[in-house]
C-alpha cells in the first residue's frame, strides 16, 4: 500500500476514534464542586473563580441531585442567604485579602450543630423549626475562618442509628451517592453524602462510635475523629459526653486537616478542651510526605471474607500505608466483646 494511503488511513482512524492526529487529549474540565481544595484556593486567589460562583454551582448541583435525579435526601435545610454571604466574602477578599485557607469555601453542617440563623433539629421532626440562640463554638470558629454555610445535613436521628443508618424523622432516609440502593452509614450520613456528591467542598459531623468514620468510608471521602478535647462540643446536641467529638469530612486529607485546624482549640465552656491547651493542630506538619514514618497503625481483619472487592481495596490501602513508612500491627479481637 502506498505510504500516502497508509498515512490518510491512520489519520481517518484517529479522527473516527475522537483522537486528532495533531493534538494531545484535552485536559479535564474544571468542576469547582468536585475539584481538590488546593486548586479551588488557587483559583479563588487569582480571581479566576469567586466564592459566589462556587456557591452558585454547588446550589445548582444540590437542585439537580438532592430532591430531583437520584434524590439523595442528604440535607434538611438550605441557607437561602448563602449566595449573599459568598458575595460579601468575595468583596472582603478584594479589600483586605483572604482570612485564611477556608475563606469563601462552602461547607455543610451536620444538623446537630447549633446555628443561630438556621434551625437545628438533630434529624428529628420533634425539633422541626427549632432555632438556637447562638452558634456552636465550632461553627463560630468556622465562620471566623470565612466559610460559607450552605445548609444543614440529614443524620441518623439524634445521632443514634439503631440499625437505621442515615434515617431521621425530619426528612427520612439519606441515600448513598454511589449506589442509592445502599445506605450511607451513620450517623453523619448527610455530611458525607454532601461532600461525595459535590454539594459542598467540606462538611462537619460528629463521631461517638464511628459516626464520622463510617459514612466517610462508605461514601469514599475522608473523615477524622479527633482526640477528645481537641474541638469544643459546646452547642452540639450530645449523644455521649465521654465519647462525642466534632470532626471534619472532606474529599482529601488536606481539606480535612485544614478544616480541623480551623475548628480546634480550647473553649472555656467545654472543660475537656483544657487538654488541648498548647497542643494546637498543625495541618502542615500532618501533611508532610514522611509524616507516617514510624507511625504504628493497628490492623483488624476480623471482617475479612465477606466481600472480596472490599478486601482487595483494604489490602491495597495497607500496602500504600506501609510504603509511606507506617508500621502495621496486627490486632486480633477477642471472640466476644
Amino acid at each position: 500500500m502506498p505510504r500516502i494511503v497508509v498515512a490518510v488511513t491512520l489519520a481517518l482512524m484517529l479522527v473516527a476514534c475522537g483522537e486528532p492526529a495533531d493534538k494531545t487529549p484535552a485536559a479535564p474540565v474544571f468542576d469547582p464542586c468536585l475539584a481538590p481544595i488546593d486548586e479551588i484556593q488557587v483559583r479563588l486567589a487569582d480571581g479566576s473563580l469567586t466564592s459566589e460562583e462556587l456557591v452558585t454551582r454547588c446550589l445548582a448541583r444540590i437542585e439537580a441531585y438532592e430532591k430531583a435525579g437520584p434524590a439523595l435526601n442528604a440535607l434538611i435545610t438550605i441557607n437561602d442567604r448563602a449566595v449573599e454571604q459568598a458575595r460579601f466574602l468575595d468583596e472582603e477578599r478584594k479589600a483586605k485579602g483572604a482570612r485564611g485557607p477556608l475563606h469563601g469555601i462552602p461547607v455543610i453542617l451536620k444538623d446537630n450543630y447549633d446555628t443561630v440563623d438556621l434551625p437545628t433539629t438533630g434529624g428529628s421532626a420533634i425539633l422541626a423549626g427549632s432555632r438556637p440562640p447562638d452558634d456552636a463554638k465550632a461553627v463560630s470558629k468556622l465562620r471566623e475562618a470565612g466559610v460559607v454555610i450552605l445548609g444543614k445535613a440529614n443524620m441518623s436521628e439524634f445521632a443514634l442509628s439503631y440499625g437505621w443508618l442515615g434515617y431521621g424523622s425530619a426528612v427520612g432516609q439519606t441515600r448513598n451517592p454511589h449506589n442509592t440502593l445502599r445506605d450511607p452509614s451513620g450517623s453523619s450520613s448527610g455530611s458525607a453524602v454532601a461532600v461525595a456528591a459535590g454539594f459542598a467542598v467540606l462538611a462537619v459531623g460528629t463521631d461517638t462510635a464511628g459516626s464520622v468514620r463510617g459514612p466517610a468510608c462508605v461514601c469514599g471521602v475522608v473523615g477524622i475523629k479527633p482526640t477528645l478535647g481537641l474541638v469544643s462540643r459546646n452547642g452540639i446536641i450530645p449523644a455521649s459526653l465521654t465519647c462525642d467529638v466534632a470532626g471534619p469530612i472532606a474529599r482529601s486529607v488536606r481539606g480535612a486537616a485544614m478544616m480541623l485546624a480551623a475548628m480546634a482549640g480550647p473553649d472555656e465552656t467545654d472543660p475537656m478542651t483544657r487538654l488541648s491547651i498548647g497542643r494546637t493542630f498543625d495541618p502542615a506538619a500532618a501533611m508532610k510526605p514522611r509524616s507516617l514514618k514510624g507511625a504504628r497503625l493497628g490492623v483488624v481483619r476480623a471482617w475479612h471474607g465477606a466481600n472480596a472487592d472490599a478486601d482487595e481495596v483494604f489490602e491495597a490501602a495497607l500496602a500504600a500505608l506501609k510504603k509511606r513508612g507506617a508500621v502495621l500491627v496486627e490486632v486480633k479481637l477477642p471472640e466476644s466483646l
